[in-house]
Formats: C-alpha cells, structure tokens, sequence
C-alpha cells in the first residue's frame, strides 16, 4: 500500500547526478543538527526545571512536550515517511492518530509503571523505524518477501516504541511525584500540539512538490536519504551504547 509503482520506479534514473547531490547535502546537514536534536535529548534548562518542578504546572509541561517534537529529528522523519504517499486527509489523520494514540500509552505506562528501557537501545530501535518506514515507502517488503507488511500496524507499533524512547528520557530526570499524572498529560498534549504543528508544515511542503514533475523524479532520492538517515541514528546509538560499557 503506499509504496512506489513500478512505473514511478522508472522515473528515477533521471538525474543521477543531482539526486547524489540531494543525498550528501541532506546527510551534511543531518551530521551537523546531530549533537543536539538527536535521540530524545533534553535540554539542560529543561532538564534543570523538570528537576526542580514539584506540583501541577500545565503550560510549561505542554511548552517542553511541543518543543521536543518539534526539535525530534527521529519523530519527524518517521512522520515524514509515514504520510510521504499519503493524499486525502483522512488516511493522513488515521496514519498520525495510531501513531499518537501509540506515542501516548507507553509515555504514560513507562513513567508511571517505571519501566526502564536502555536509552541508546530504545532510540536505536527508533532510527530502526525510519529505516523500516523508507524500505516500504521503496516497496522493498515486496520484493524481497513478495508479502506487504500492515502499514497501519506497524505505525501503531512503531508509535508505542517511540513513546518509551520519551518516556525512558524523563525517567533520567527524577521528575517530582507531586503533580506527576498531570504534568505527564500536559507534556503528551504539548507532543501532540508540536506534532500538528510540525505535520502542517511537511504536509503543506509535500502538497506543493507533489505538484511538481520533481516529485517523483526524487521521490526515490528523498526515502534512500530518509533510510540513510535512520541508519546514521541506528550507528550513533549503538555506537553510545558499546562506549558505554
């Protein structure tokens, strides 16, 4: 379901050249954003307020949880790959809502039930699913397996797996008990806010190259850079947690 035609596929031996172009500058630019936005990393201020923070605190948790959406390199290049073939709102919104819906449960469970999970393994896991979401996008399940994977599973999944990447994170700050349920659902609402925010923008950016013939000349280029991507996130993870030992 919303992988490439075989007609489409055709398209993109055009321009080699500038679709090498378009890859080395996106990985460029991914190495440079890496330091900060990668891997569900808080801010120190943030990390200092969430530390100190005791009672209910609505706004400032819905600020922090906006802000990491929409500094999460690895949530927006999911939700990028998830809604890349994706035309009418309404697929767009089942798409985003089972991803959400995933995101929120093991954000509530993970901090609430305490269950840690290694922080490097987790977000490593979650380089993995833009990995995955870029092979479908290529319909390699397809070729390889000749069987396509459920698409609305797999977001659903891969939105659980995200949500304790979040809630892995916070565990590490010792956030207060007082007030805690609440200020988890603001955080979760801020999320969800930064998503809407963050969706609105790609999709208003899809909607206008779709409508280009460069859409699909690069459709090809743009998920090889998104896989690209993911295994960069999937390295520097593993890579944290063998240092780690």
């Amino acid at each position: 379901m919303h992988s490439l035609s075989m007609c489409g596929m055709g398209a993109f031996s055009a321009r080699p050249n500038r679709s090498l172009i378009l890859l080395l500058l996106f990985t460029a630019l991914l190495f440079l954003g890496m330091p900060d936005a990668l891997a569900h990393a808080v801010a120190e201020g943030d990390k200092g307020f969430i530390q100190e923070s005791s009672g209910v605190m609505v706004l400032p948790f819905i600020y922090m949880g906006a802000k990491h959406m929409i500094t999460g390199y690895d949530h927006l290049l999911f939700l990028f790959g998830v809604i890349f073939f994706l035309y009418r709102l309404k697929d767009v919104g089942l798409y985003v809502t089972l991803f959400a819906v995933g995101h929120t449960v093991t954000l509530l469970l993970g901090v609430l039930a305490e269950i840690t999970i290694s922080s490097y393994v987790i977000d490593a896991i979650i380089g993995f699913s833009v990995v995955y979401k870029a092979l479908d996008n290529l319909g390699a399940f397809q070729r390889w397996f000749g069987h396509q994977p459920n698409t609305k599973a797999a977001t659903l999944i891969f939105g659980l797996l995200h949500g304790f990447g979040l809630a892995t994170k916070i565990q590490e700050y010792e956030i207060s008990a007082d007030g805690l349920v609440a200020n988890l659902i603001a955080f979760n609402v801020g999320v969800e806010i930064g998503q809407l925010l963050a969706l609105s923008a790609i999709l208003i950016v899809m909607g206008y190259w779709r409508r280009t013939a460069s859409f699909w000349r690069h459709a090809y280029t743009a998920n090889v850079a998104m896989m690209s991507a993911g295994f960069l996130l999937m390295g520097y993870q593993l890579t944290g947690l063998i240092v780690s030992q």
